[in-house]
């Protein structure tokens, strides 16, 4: 009985199923591998976005500092919008730019009331508020920007991979009912190619998701250095340019 049993087993085809990550991707279906494609551009995209924006904020956080050095030093606003450009990278100098040319604008303007020391009235101040306010929004904008694709990957990227592990499967279960087995030889492929997409999927949602929240967190906190650079401007030229009423 054990000797037929071992010539049995020797007798049986052994079966070599090669299920290496890059056979599977190259053996897989035109849907896995287009789902693989769209995931792995988008990938990219965010690294590439996440690369520039870092670098963006790093700029930004620089002259940031510098400029706001210089501005609680300086003892003469016209001083400092000349070497305004010394700051082209500081998000807080260019509101002071938009502020300064309004303060101009109003301070000489021919219409606006004036008390007996010459100095407009603090009714001005509205154009000015409203001017520092949109160039506060404008560089928030500028630092959302291209933060949707990051958002995008975040949220669709286990979705799209998800895709590609049901049709992985489909495809095994597809080709059990056309060969009537269920062997490994069958279904490993399929199976293979499902696990790669979920798999990448996961790749590329997982690091778009944590620049997203790195980055809304950092444009939150240059939004509060904005705003309370605007509320110390406006505080400066109420008690030097402007009179109340």
């Amino acid at each position: 009985m054990f000797p037929l049993f071992v010539q049995a087993a020797e007798a049986a085809p052994s079966v070599s199923v090669n299920t290496s990550s890059w056979d599977a991707i190259a053996q897989a279906s035109p849907v896995v591998q287009l789902t693989l494609l769209i995931l792995i551009v988008l990938s990219v995209f965010c690294w590439a976005i996440g690369y520039t924006k870092f670098q963006q904020f790093k700029k930004m956080r620089t002259a940031d500092d510098l400029f706001l050095n210089k501005f609680w030093k300086v003892n003469s606003l016209d001083s400092l919008y000349e070497d305004i450009d010394q700051y082209k990278d500081s998000s807080v100098a260019r509101v002071f730019k938009a502020a300064y040319l309004e303060m101009k604008k109003i301070s000489e303007s021919p219409l606006l009331a004036r008390t007996e020391n010459d100095k407009p009235i603090l009714s001005g101040i509205d154009n000015l508020e409203r001017i520092i306010n949109k160039a506060t929004e404008n560089e928030i904008s500028k630092l959302e920007s291209r933060l949707t694709v990051l958002a995008t990957t975040g949220s669709t990227g286990p979705f799209i991979g998800l895709f590609g592990t049901v049709w992985g499967i489909m495809q095994s279960f597809h080709k059990i009912g056309q060969t009537g087995s269920a062997s490994l030889a069958v279904v490993a492929p399929g199976i293979s190619e499902a696990l790669i997409a979920t798999a990448i999927g996961l790749a590329a949602a997982i690091p778009a998701v944590v620049l997203y929240n790195g980055f809304i967190s950092r444009i939150r906190r240059q939004e509060i250095t904005l705003n309370n650079f605007g509320a110390d401007f406006l505080n400066i030229v109420k008690r030097n340019f402007f009179q109340g009423n």
